[in-house]
């Protein structure tokens, strides 16, 4: 069972949002989604000032095995990126949650609208089982 930490919420393409409450949210991927990639070794990023919308493409993820596309799950605007993926990709294998983080995003509306908490999110990844 992958490691879903409860103060967390998730979208469906496997990305995680920390909503800070202040109007900005940190995201990144899911334990599951680096465990099914495996090794990481390139992430592509937005810029700082890109705008998102909900399920547009913002980067991609490069592992030995496989190439993957990221999904913004928020609307809004980038404010930060983690630059230190880009010398360091593994981060996002060693600690998803913590210093694997891939973006920072003032959001438009409520940030949380339509995403799932820990446990409806581990449902779905039951029902791919």
């Amino acid at each position: 069972m992958s490691n879903l930490p409860d103060n967390l919420h998730y979208a469906e393409s496997h990305e995680w949002v920390l909503d800070h409450k202040d109007g900005t949210v940190t995201v990144g991927i899911t334990d599951h989604a680096q465990q099914a990639l495996g090794d990481v070794v390139f992430v592509e990023l937005p810029e700082v000032g890109a705008s998102l919308t909900k399920g547009q493409e913002f980067g991609v993820i490069e592992s030995v095995k496989a190439a993957s596309d990221l999904y913004s799950p928020v609307n809004g605007e980038v404010i930060d990126v983690n630059d230190g993926l880009e010398d360091s990709p593994e981060t996002v294998n060693e600690a998803p949650y913590e210093g694997g983080w891939m973006m920072k995003v003032r959001v438009d509306g409520n940030a949380i609208d339509g995403l799932l908490d820990a446990a409806a999110y581990q449902a779905t990844l039951s029902a791919d089982d």
